[in-house]
């Protein structure tokens, strides 16, 4: 069992916005639905039988989702980081997690989904980049991640000084 689970809290669309998650990451599924009771329904409010948790899986990862009402929403100081090895990765998580979403609002790989959730979809080199010893590399490829929204590895790499 994974140490430590994120929990997001939906208003009441936690359903619908687990499997727009798990169709956009292969290898991912829906693992347990919980649902509510005629119990403590003076302090839920919800029908009986309508989703309260689920349990699901991202590339391995253990999420819940929670239908626990509007009183709180989702906001930039959690976002998840997406790992890409490939700009095809990179165009296919940024695309499909943005649809209907602010894919505006954000700079440096960031975006917002429809749900409000924040994701980062970062290439697997920028690290090394970044962290260079010659500052004078990791300065340009940090000028040119400062002008970008969705990331390109092409043009960091030609700011690093690859080819």
């Amino acid at each position: 069992m994974q140490k430590i689970t994120p929990c997001l809290w939906f208003d009441s669309n936690a359903e619908e916005a687990v499997k727009f998650y798990t169709s956009i990451f292969k290898k991912s599924k829906i693992r347990k639905i919980a649902r509510y009771t005629e119990e403590g329904y003076e302090i839920h409010g919800r029908p009986a039988g309508t989703v309260m948790t689920i349990e699901f899986e991202l590339k391995g990862q253990t999420f819940t989702a929670l239908n626990g009402g509007p009183v709180f929403k989702f906001n930039e100081a959690i976002s998840f980081q997406v790992h890409c090895r490939t700009q095809e990765e990179i165009d296919h998580y940024w695309d499909k997690l943005s649809q209907g979403g602010d894919k505006n609002a954000q700079q440096c790989g960031w975006l917002k989904d429809k749900y409000g959730v924040s994701w980062q979809i970062v290439p697997t080199v920028l690290p090394k980049m970044l962290l260079d010893k010659d500052t004078r590399k990791s300065e340009r490829v940090m000028q040119a991640l400062l002008q970008m929204r969705k990331l390109d590895i092409t043009r960091l790499k030609q700011a690093y000084g690859e080819k």
